[in-house]
């Protein structure tokens, strides 16, 4: 088992310590409003146990989360005040995300850790900014529609708290630039997390009028809400795998060696998080590397070994057409197509999703043909190729994904 990277260490740190330090507060002064607690913990189990698995979503549990911030927010209690702390929120979400986590920890599913220690880290921040003052009174004239933007407010900010962890968390344990992870952890705040943020807001609210049975009525939307992102991402999977086969096409004809269209898109995949895509352009990347030699299929003598990096430009460029006019007539998304056609243009003319397929593409022929380092070998024929055929910061991008990732693609045996 690999070392965990020094940032990763620190989060998973103070998470612990702060878990530490409230159970222990929490077991020795006992539970304040113990109806109230196992509510909010049951709500957080349940979530917890209900947390997606196998897709890429910000937010694994939004009931959990929703109900977590409610908790961590909650005043009153059918019109009574209401007297627990920053340590005991987090001691009961913690032992409901503990319990709800059990199942996927069995299962291997993961990284359950880094989960854990957002959803302490993120309660305990919320629970810090809120429960304090309202314990000394702080809140009593707030009242109405101010007291509600003030718990949207907070919860906002610790919305936003948790995209800056998350993405510390995945720079970590990737080594992918920082900005790129942030920018799509607020893209995707647009999404389930405003959903989360406004549910946990109503929860708090409502439990504070009508008491603990509102919390059923006040999860349902969002359990609902969570079962529709499930199925469009069903969706997106089958839809990703669609294109994973007719890339294959290619292969099961013979016209390219097993596996070189998974290996670019990955390594295609890997070079854009570096370069700095968005999530959408990086789908569109991935899904124009898996396709992009599927222009070969129109071929009437195949190219040896299906390299069609050492063909003349010109044969380059109607492979390349004829293969965006394949992937046009199968339905994918034309902005797919458009990175397929232009994949042999000079590459200060293309966009630049072309321009790391070509390279990388060129990399994996070249790596697949060179022998022994033959990775090596490729990349110098690369950077020695950067005054017209492939973009230089792609190709400097590629240097580093390989010497961080070890990405060495070794030719299909």
């Amino acid at each position: 088992m690999s070392a965990r990277p020094p940032l990763t260490l620190l989060i998973h740190a103070c998470a612990a310590l702060l878990a530490a330090v409230s159970l222990a507060v929490t077991h020795r002064t006992g539970l304040e409003e113990r109806p109230t607690a196992l509510a909010f913990g049951l709500l957080v189990t349940i979530g917890e146990l209900s947390r997606w698995t196998g897709a890429r979503v910000r937010e694994a549990a939004p009931l959990g989360a929703a109900g977590a911030m409610s908790y961590a927010l909650l005043g009153e209690d059918a019109g009574q005040p209401t007297h627990h702390g920053v340590t005991q929120v987090v001691a009961v979400v913690l032992a409901a995300a503990l319990i709800g986590s059990v199942p996927h920890i069995a299962c291997g599913r993961g990284p359950v850790l880094d989960h854990l220690a957002r959803r302490v880290l993120t309660v305990g921040f919320a629970a810090v900014c809120f429960q304090p003052l309202y314990n000394r009174g702080a809140f009593g004239e707030w009242r109405g529609p101010a007291y509600a933007l003030l718990l949207l407010a907070l919860l906002a900010l610790t919305a936003l708290c948790d995209a800056v962890l998350a993405a510390a968390l995945a720079h970590s344990r990737t080594q992918w630039p920082f900005g790129p992870l942030l920018r799509d952890e607020l893209h995707a705040l647009l999404g389930i997390g405003s959903a989360v943020c406004a549910t946990g807001a109503v929860m708090a609210l409502a439990v504070a009028v009508v008491g603990l049975w509102a919390l059923p009525v006040f999860s349902l939307p969002l359990l609902l809400t969570q079962l529709s992102f499930k199925r469009y991402a069903a969706v997106r999977t089958t839809y990703r795998q669609t294109i994973t086969s007719l890339a294959r096409a290619t292969e099961i004809a013979g016209y390219t060696p097993a596996g070189h269209a998974r290996r670019v898109a990955a390594l295609s995949r890997a070079v854009g998080r570096d370069l700095g895509l968005t999530r959408p352009e990086l789908t569109v990347l991935e899904y124009a590397a898996l396709m992009h030699d599927i222009g070969q299929l129109s071929l009437v003598d195949p190219v040896p070994a299906g390299a069609t990096a050492g063909l003349p430009t010109a044969e380059q460029r109607r492979i390349a057409l004829l293969g965006g006019a394949v992937v046009r007539q199968t339905g994918v998304d034309a902005a797919v197509a458009v990175v397929v056609e232009r994949q042999a243009d000079p590459y200060r003319e293309q966009p630049l999703a072309a321009r790391i397929v070509r390279a990388v593409n060129a990399y994996d022929e070249k790596a697949r043909d060179a022998g022994p380092g033959g990775p090596l070998t490729a990349l110098e024929e690369l950077r020695l190729g950067t005054a017209g055929d492939y973009a230089p910061e792609v190709v400097e991008s590629l240097a580093r994904v390989l010497a961080r990732d070890c990405l060495t693609l070794p030719a299909a045996g």
